[in-house]
């Protein structure tokens, strides 16, 4: 078998000496547009993140199989690898606990004002009167935490906030999820949450779900988290009105990846920004790797007993 890695620069300094058990395996950090084909022209199984493997790209090669190393699978066209007999799997369920680790990062960082405080502390701080500097802030206890998309995701973000003391409501984006440990809402009375997290995946139901028309609804000093996709929130539309409306935002995803220069989020005071982290600690990563070899492992057990 022939492997290769099209941007293996997205799992960072993972080992990958494992795929090697499986014949022969080509790595490339970084992949370009032109370039796959030619990469991919005489490869039995392609590993792609974010790598475009479409109807093009199938039709001059020869792959058997695509293993996403991701858990969306819209970079490759589904229904063409079916037709042609390509089998195509992802890995899930490997970042539940990242994300929710980040999104927990980001709240308590604005909620307990922690770059402000560092920032007094390493400047202003050695010449203060007094052995504190008292500036407001607040605790989760007894906040109501609204979240959107109740997945698994939502549901560890639900557990911990929970253990904080706070009161969850969600709304769901496919109308459809019920939950007896949660009260499910609308989308309007999830706004008026003192914490909001978005923990769903970009469809026809959530594409610019919050825009100009909703994000009024959010209070003074309430935060929006979005861990979930670019694209959910109408950026241009929040850059108009969180300053105005005093609450907070902490982002990790963005409509285009990398954030481009004339992104609105980058003008605002009062927002965190990440580069698309929150799936990849080192533990997520390791776990993805294993689920994508457990996959190609099965694949070639079964391609063997045919």
């Amino acid at each position: 078998m022939k492997l290769v890695f099209l941007d293996a620069l997205t799992l960072g300094d993972m080992d990958l000496s494992e795929f090697e058990k499986f014949g022969d395996v080509k790595i490339y950090q970084t992949t370009s547009k032109i370039q796959t084909i030619q990469r991919v022209k005489n490869t039995d199984i392609v590993l792609t993140n974010k790598v475009v493997i479409d109807k093009e790209v199938m039709d001059n090669s020869d792959i058997k199989m695509v293993q996403i190393l991701a858990t969306g699978m819209n970079n490759v066209d589904l229904e063409y690898a079916k037709e042609k007999g390509i089998v195509v799997r992802n890995v899930a369920g490997y970042s539940t606990n990242s994300v929710a680790q980040l999104t927990f990062s980001m709240v308590l960082n604005i909620l307990n004002k922690i770059s402000y405080f560092d920032n007094y502390s390493k400047t202003k701080y050695p010449n203060s009167d007094i052995f504190t500097h008292i500036v407001d802030f607040n605790e989760l206890n007894g906040k109501t935490w609204g979240i959107i998309g109740l997945g698994t995701i939502g549901k560890s973000v639900a557990k911990i906030a929970t253990a904080f003391g706070c009161k969850i409501v969600y709304y769901s984006t496919s109308g459809k999820n019920d939950n007896n440990e949660y009260q499910r809402v609308s989308l309007e009375e999830v706004l008026k949450s003192d914490i909001i997290s978005i923990h769903s995946p970009l469809n026809e139901n959530t594409n610019n779900l919050l825009n100009k028309e909703n994000l009024d609804l959010i209070k003074k000093g309430a935060i929006l988290i979005n861990m979930g996709r670019g694209g959910i929130v109408n950026e241009k539309d929040l850059s108009e009105v969180i300053d105005e409306k005093g609450f907070f935002a902490g982002f990790d995803v963005f409509t285009a990846e990398p954030i481009k220069k004339d992104n609105p989020l980058l003008k605002i005071k009062n927002i965190l920004l990440t580069p698309h982290i929150a799936w990849a600690s080192v533990e997520a990563r390791e776990t993805l790797v294993n689920l994508a070899l457990k996959n190609i492992k099965e694949f070639i057990n079964g391609k063997n007993s045919e």
